[in-house]
């Protein structure tokens, strides 16, 4: 795609969250639409628009930080009371045959994650949301 060195085919090193949405436009998958959090902290201000992301049928969120090096990606949003909030997060790094839902749960490959305990506060976070559906999803998400 010409935005890494040479070197760098080949090799066994990370993209993140911008260099996967620009290969989504690149190879024609979804679109990718990227939101920076400079801390994990203001994740709280993002919940409103990543529950109208997937209550407008968007897909997963993938999440990449850096101090937090965790991979996540997001594939639900719900709100409770006041401040009450949980993530549904699947980590990305299952491979393998797959299994039902209450496997995957209970060897902590997808599970439902409170807001304030699933992020590093001092991380910075980049969310790249993707749509099939980019019109819809733009108007949402505005």
């Amino acid at each position: 795609m010409g935005d890494k060195p040479p070197g760098f085919r080949g090799s066994q090193s990370w993209i993140g969250c911008v260099e996967a949405s620009l290969c989504l436009d690149h190879f024609g998958g979804p679109q990718g639409r990227l939101r920076h959090i400079p801390r994990g902290a203001g994740l709280q201000g993002e919940l409103e628009r990543l529950y109208s992301h997937f209550a407008g049928g968007g897909g997963p969120v993938m999440v990449g930080g850096d101090a937090d090096a965790q991979s996540k990606a997001l594939l639900g949003v719900c709100l409770g009371s006041g401040t009450e909030a949980y993530v549904l997060i699947l980590d990305p790094h299952f491979w393998g045959a797959a299994k039902n839902p209450s496997e995957l749960q209970a060897a902590g490959w997808v599970g439902w994650r409170e807001v304030g305990t699933a992020f590093d506060h001092n991380s910075f976070y980049n969310l790249c949301l993707t749509s099939r559906n980019s019109q819809k999803q733009q108007h949402a998400l505005d």
